[in-house]
């Protein structure tokens, strides 16, 4: 059950799923046969978790050590790119993916950048494999929109439309509006700019809405209250200001990236204070790296950050498991220890959020894919 503790707990896996999990030593309650059978993993009195996820991040699809030739995040040329799916773009050998196994990172919602009004579709995946197709878990996950500075700049600088915030609003609105119509048109043929969409309005994705400043936030809030739309807003970097607004509209947040820099206006507000200040309004929330932007092994370093910034202790460990998990609708597979949910499980020396934790072991689906003891 998400939120129980045991302070001398076990968990019997099988399958590459959670099958049971109990108080005490259950090895020593399994018949000496089936014993023989299993693997077993002593934890060494460390701390056992649900494998930590990130909510957004752009891993794998702007790789590190490659510039220019592993940045696949942003097909800046037109503002409306909805069709694009971040499966097509991320590469699970970028290092990145072995940086998080290591930080007890189990997986991520990976998609496109924010240059573009709609950018594409995100897909969670997990983190340790070589073929992308075999670590989806939910693909499209999300529908990728962006509002304030990057739109603007990108497109600003090609003397292309959109060059100001009401812009970026018509723009969206004007797409909804198109596929709206297409997708309650019966007589209507199959049109693959439109059906990217279908999800989106059937409620089965949410938007994933890149705003920082207040005013961006408000937009979005309204053009999803307009079309009647799901939405997580992705940064909230002003959220602190508006928490009783972002708290009446029901949206979650995910909130970051924190450790970076204040490297342009619309982040002039950001602090690590925001989490806490929007848990006390009542609102749901992830933390993120957005990888590359800080890196992503600092994950849950940032939610200790945020704990120390006023966040709750158990807020900031939901922030990185079952919350993040709920917000990105993957938590019927992951994000807490419970029978017939993946075996995706993260073994810490301490409280991960203690910048001296150790990961001592990483399981996903299972397999265990770091272990401390192998490290030079």
């Amino acid at each position: 059950m998400a939120g129980r503790t045991y302070e001398n707990g076990s968990i019997l896996i099988r399958d590459g799923k959670i099958v049971r999990v109990m108080q005490g030593q259950m090895s020593r309650q399994l018949p000496e046969a089936e014993r023989r059978n299993h693997m077993i993993l002593d934890a060494e009195g460390g701390i056992i978790m649900p494998g930590l996820i990130e909510a957004h991040c752009h891993m794998g699809i702007t790789e590190e050590k490659k510039g220019a030739e592993g940045d696949d995040s942003n097909e800046t040329v037109n503002p409306l790119t909805p069709t694009l799916r971040a499966v097509d773009a991320i590469n699970p050998m970028d290092a990145a993916f072995d940086d998080a196994v290591k930080a007890g990172i189990t997986s991520a919602m990976i998609g496109p950048g924010s240059s573009n009004v709609a950018g594409g579709q995100f897909a969670f995946v997990k983190t340790r494999g070589r073929c992308i197709d075999e670590l989806i878990v939910l693909a499209p996950a999300a529908m990728k929109v962006a509002f304030g500075e990057n739109p603007k700049t990108n497109y600003g600088g090609q003397s292309k439309s959109p060059v100001t915030r009401m812009a970026i609003a018509d723009l969206l609105r004007r797409e909804l509006f198109e596929a709206k119509a297409y997708l309650e048109d019966q007589e209507a043929r199959p049109d693959y700019r439109y059906e990217c969409w279908r999800p989106v309005f059937e409620k089965k994705i949410p938007l994933k809405a890149h705003v920082h400043r207040a005013d961006d936030i408000f937009t979005a809030i309204r053009i999803a209250r307009e079309f009647e739309l799901d939405m997580t807003l992705d940064h909230c970097s002003e959220g602190h200001l508006i928490a009783e607004q972002i708290a009446k509209s029901g949206f979650p947040a995910i909130v970051g990236p924190d450790f970076a820099s204040r490297s342009k206006i619309e982040v002039q507000n950001m602090a690590f204070k925001t989490a806490g200040v929007l848990e006390k309004a009542g609102i749901r929330l992830a933390i993120t790296t957005d990888h590359p932007v800080s890196l992503i092994q600092s994950l849950p370093l940032c939610a200790g950050m945020a704990v120390k910034a006023g966040l709750s202790e158990g807020g900031g460990l939901r922030a990185i498991t079952i919350d993040a998990a709920r917000i990105c609708r993957t938590d019927h597979r992951v994000g807490s220890l419970e029978e017939g949910k993946d075996a995706d499980i993260a073994v810490f020396s301490d409280n991960p959020m203690k910048i001296a934790t150790r990961t001592l072991y990483t399981i996903i689906d299972g397999k265990l894919c770091y272990d401390y003891r192998t490290e030079k």
